[in-house]
């Protein structure tokens, strides 16, 4: 699924975020949004998802304004561990079976044995360590094949093995066409990943650079 985004711009409370940014992303592209906290990464997949209001015609998915779209059908979204509201008790099945729009098939199961959630699949979700949840919303992310998926900061806070895990899966990913965003201060596990750097730096200012360009994107932030 293609991505366009035209002269951006958001401000909480008079305050700017993000100002006039502006890039596209082909079918498969791998994006990774990077600056300090506080440049606007997580604002700018807000927008992306519409978790907050946007012009129109400032980001279209395959050429549709997003606010011309009811729902994502083939959007999958990982956020980061403390975005989630722990409401209310739930295991992992409800959980995932709660997002599948279909009833459980071998896809679902080939899904759950890749991430090895099958140990911890009847546990409490408020019970998980962060590798463990951050591999169920991945889990959730996948249910319904997404083109697009979305994920904001998904290593923070989960152990290496669980890192390598999802390097692994984005990567298989990546190779199947789907179109990845990842916001992320870790550059090591973006680097071998990634086609293009969002770079944000806290002037509000931005950079969208090919991955052969790394090294003006450290600079930059």
């Amino acid at each position: 699924m293609r991505i366009s985004v035209n002269n951006l711009t958001f401000a909480y409370t008079q305050r700017p975020v993000l100002k006039n940014i502006s890039f596209n992303l082909s079918s498969g592209n791998f994006l990774s949004v990077v600056g300090k906290n506080g440049t606007g990464k997580s604002t700018l997949i807000k927008c992306l998802l519409k978790i907050v209001a946007v012009p129109n015609n400032t980001i279209f998915f395959d050429d549709i304004d997003i606010n011309a779209m009811k729902r994502f059908y083939h959007v999958g979204y990982v956020p980061q561990k403390l975005d989630f509201a722990y409401e209310f008790p739930i295991t992992v099945s409800e959980f995932l079976s709660c997002a599948y729009l279909k009833r459980k098939d071998a896809f679902f199961t080939a899904l759950i044995n890749a991430l090895d959630l099958n140990p911890i699949y009847r546990e409490n979700i408020n019970n998980l360590s962060g590798g463990q949840l951050q591999r169920v919303f991945i889990a959730r992310s996948l249910l319904n094949k997404p083109k697009i998926l979305i994920l904001d900061e998904p290593t923070v806070s989960i152990d290496n093995e669980s890192v390598a895990a999802l390097h692994n899966i984005l990567k298989d990913l990546h190779s199947n066409n789907v179109t990845i965003i990842l916001s992320t201060h870790d550059f090591d596990f973006a680097k071998n990943l990634t086609d293009y750097y969002l770079a944000l730096n806290e002037k509000g200012e931005y950079q969208f650079l090919p991955r052969k360009d790394y090294d003006n994107v450290i600079e930059y932030i």
